[in-house]
């Protein structure tokens, strides 16, 4: 088969290069427009015989999913060049409307007629895979839903015909007929009124249909290269992905991506969740064996469930405290060996570190964690006041209300021996300044 695309590859060669200079000579602007399909038709050859190339080869680690996007590169790499040949073939054309030359129909016809038989001989002898995937899988071109349309009113006059030109034409066959039909309409009315401006409108004309032709099969294959998913798939990888998470031991079903790989191949990867005594084979052959039916490259990473529940505190309660939402508790960072502390700072002493700047006399390794008092109101079973408490009330004389007094520890502060500001200019025990 590659030896038959070869010899194809040599005749369009020979075949291009004599309608260039057939286009040459007759000085027609529109049998260019013609030739550019001929090397169009080269460039699906090339495809054609990447795609043999990619069948033959295997995937391997540093390929891991295959050679099937080059094909797909290849698709794009050849109608983007043909939109770009229809560009230029309308800058000429809107440059030769200002001085428009005259034309020899000398070549003209036979041009037409020999690229028109070379197009159709190469499309209906080598099956171009690739192309033919695109031009089912793509959306219609402007050229395609017009005939369409002219096509059902022939096909209600001649059922027969229905076969051919329904549902759509191959947009390849299409526009070489249409070209074709296009040089016929300029042969004659050049030969009848030497209307040489029809050979400018005819090759803006080939040179539209050429774009609205290669640009919905550009759009395709640039979506395949960006890795999305195709929309005609969507319903029915959801439906997939929702019976997957109603299996036996499946907790959930995340970080699901699908993508086209190639031409006709979907890839994938999706991570599922599983129970603790779920069998970890058992479930991933049925995630397996669900989404294989879509998904030709998948990817499934199974994980069981290992959630921990958070520790709510951290140390030690008072006994006198009944209600924990009462109070706010602070736990305390949990401490090292006594030897590593140091007794004036508290802090983790290093032979080489230099000593602290500043110390406390309060050795924090023996702190307890603190519990604040919560200025909402308190039920009144806790023994406690509601509201703000003055500092004259029984809380003093209980040892409650001023660090160092009393056996308990303050609620403010966890330490005994510093003198303390509660919002006044007034020092317990002290005269005012």
């Amino acid at each position: 088969m590659s030896w038959k695309i070869l010899l194809f590859g040599v005749i369009n060669l020979t075949c291009t290069g004599f309608l260039l200079m057939w286009c040459s000579s007759t000085n027609s602007i529109a049998l260019t427009a013609y030739t550019y399909l001929t090397i169009f038709d080269l460039f699906s050859l090339i495809t054609c015989l990447i795609s043999y190339w990619v069948m033959m080869r295997k995937p391997n680690p540093v390929y891991s999913f295959g050679f099937e996007r080059l094909e797909v590169l290849a698709v794009f790499a050849s109608t983007v060049l043909a939109q770009l040949g229809a560009l230029f073939i309308l800058k000429e054309s809107a440059e030769r409307f200002l001085e428009q030359p005259e034309i020899h129909t000398g070549r003209l016809l036979v041009g037409t007629f020999v690229a028109l038989s070379f197009n159709l001989f190469t499309m209906l002898s080598i099956r171009n895979k690739p192309f033919a995937y695109v031009s089912e899988a793509a959306s219609t071109s402007w050229l395609q839903e017009h005939v369409a349309d002219l096509s059902r009113s022939l096909c209600g006059i001649i059922p027969g015909l229905s076969s051919i030109f329904l549902p759509r034409m191959n947009p390849f066959v299409l526009i070489d007929l249409a070209g074709a039909f296009a040089l016929c309409i300029t042969y004659m009315l050049i030969e009848i009124n030497n209307y040489f401006a029809v050979d400018t409108a005819s090759a803006i004309a080939i040179a539209l249909m050429t774009f609205g032709t290669m640009y919905p099969m550009s759009v395709y294959s640039g979506k395949v290269l960006l890795q999305t998913t195709p929309p005609h798939v969507i319903g029915q990888l959801d439906k997939l992905i929702r019976e997957v998470s109603t299996l036996d031991g499946v907790l959930e079903v995340r970080n699901e991506h699908f993508w086209t790989l190639g031409f006709g191949s979907l890839a994938g990867s999706v991570h599922v969740r599983i129970r603790r005594d779920a069998n970890e084979q058992m479930v991933l052959a049925h995630v397996t064996n669900r989404l294989y039916t879509l998904v030709s490259t998948l990817t499934v990473q199974i994980f069981k469930d290992d959630w921990i529940r958070p520790a709510l505190l951290s140390g030690p309660v008072a006994a006198n405290v009944l209600n924990f939402s009462d109070h706010h508790i602070i736990p305390m960072p949990s401490l090292k060996g006594t030897d590593d502390s140091n007794p004036v700072t508290s802090t983790p002493a290093k032979p080489s570190s230099p000593p602290p700047e500043f110390s406390f006399n309060t050795p924090g390794k023996h702190v307890s964690p603190v519990i604040l008092l919560n200025t909402q109101t308190r039920p009144s079973g806790l023994g406690l006041n509601h509201g703000h408490t003055p500092y004259s009330s029984s809380l003093l004389n209980q040892g409650l209300g001023v660090p160092g007094i009393g056996a308990t520890q303050g609620f403010r502060t966890g330490f005994t021996n510093m003198p303390s500001r509660y919002g006044t200019n007034n020092r317990i025990g002290q005269p005012k300044p």
